[in-house]
């Protein structure tokens, strides 16, 4: 499932260079996958009652056009890939021009809450990527 979120940029979020400082990104991409365990009926808590927790592994952005201030934007995240304990998510970012302003692919690992050590992936979040797409993560 591909979520999306609607977000407008802030004065708080502008850098030096008079543009939404890069880090910021982040957070848009991070507000959009909280959406998206929502949207899937996985929010933060479903998760702990589970004694399961998500964590970010990774995350690789290219920066294709600057932000600047007051613009709206449109954050969207979708499944891509899985393995037995990671999957991948793919975020895009979208100007009110709709023009392509970054991309990410995030890697998330699960991981049981107590142990802090990786576990297999529970049925709520595998069932979110098609069979085809599963790889070794």
């Amino acid at each position: 499932m591909k979520t999306s979120i609607e977000v407008i940029t802030r004065s708080t979020e502008i850098d030096i260079m008079g543009h939404v400082n890069n880090a910021v990104y982040l957070e848009y991409m991070e507000w959009s996958r909280e959406d998206w365990y929502n949207q899937i009926g996985l929010p933060f808590d479903t998760f702990s009652k589970l004694g399961i927790g998500t964590v970010t592994a990774n995350i690789n952005i290219d920066y294709v056009k600057e932000l600047r201030l007051g613009e709206s934007i449109t954050i969207s995240t979708e499944p891509i890939r899985r393995g037995r304990s990671s999957f991948v998510l793919k975020h895009e970012i979208h100007n009110q021009k709709d023009e392509l302003v970054a991309t990410a692919l995030a890697t998330c690992v699960t991981i049981d809450l107590n142990k802090r050590k990786s576990i297999p992936m529970p049925q709520e979040v595998t069932r979110q990527f098609p069979a085809q797409e599963e790889a070794s993560c």
